[in-house]
């Protein structure tokens, strides 16, 4: 697997870019960076362009050399769509690189929409025209089993002040154990594409 930031060049366009946390990042590897989201986004968001994925894009055809899209395909009742305006707003050469949930909860609902299996991702991509796809799992079962247990003991966490300040410290000890232990316990697992927190896609306009 390449490394992704080879992927990040040029104009880079950040599709469902909400809070745009990765931005200073981003610009460390491409020249510039062009925030789109949809203006009812659910968070805080500083789009130069706004617009709805779901429908074509208000943006010239082969001006991106770069797209990114994060934790966004998921919340898309017409994914196909975007990725189809993502080839098109790409030059030729250009890459994408997505990252999507597997093994996740549903979050900000309604606009869950959909989870996909690396097949389903391979086929959409091809779909759109991109070619070079690759699916690479983010963690192996057991990340993924203390990621769902963490969050899940985040519903305890109640009552009282003093209480909540009790159980956050409880919590955050075998919290830590976890993440210590989960990334070594990954070692055993010899399909990480199973049972995985999420993917990263990455792939290639010719």
């Amino acid at each position: 697997m390449h490394s992704k930031t080879e992927f990040l060049s040029g104009a880079l366009y950040d599709l469902g870019s909400g809070e745009s946390p990765y931005k200073e990042f981003f610009l460390t590897h491409a020249d510039s960076y062009i925030a789109v989201d949809w203006a009812d986004s659910f968070h805080v968001t500083n789009a130069d362009i706004e617009a709805d994925l779901n429908k074509p894009l208000p943006i010239d055809s082969e001006v991106a050399d770069s797209i990114v899209s994060l934790s966004v395909l998921e919340h898309l009742y017409e994914p196909q769509v975007m990725l189809n305006e993502a080839f098109r707003v790409l030059k030729k050469g250009g890459s994408i690189i997505l990252q999507v949930p597997w093994q996740w909860w549903i979050h900000e609902a309604p606009h869950d929409y959909f989870r996909y299996t690396p097949y389903g991702l391979k086929h959409m991509l091809k779909k759109a025209g991109f070619v070079d796809i690759e699916v690479e799992p983010q963690a192996g079962f057991f990340t993924t089993l203390v990621l769902k247990l963490n969050y899940f003991s985040l519903r305890f966490i109640c009552g009282p002040k003093i209480i909540r300040a009790f159980l956050k410290v409880s919590y955050s000890i075998f919290w830590y154990i976890g993440q210590v232990l989960a990334p070594l316990l990954d070692k055993l697992d010899r399909n990480w594409a199973a049972e995985t927190c999420g993917y990263f896609v990455t792939a290639r306009k010719p």
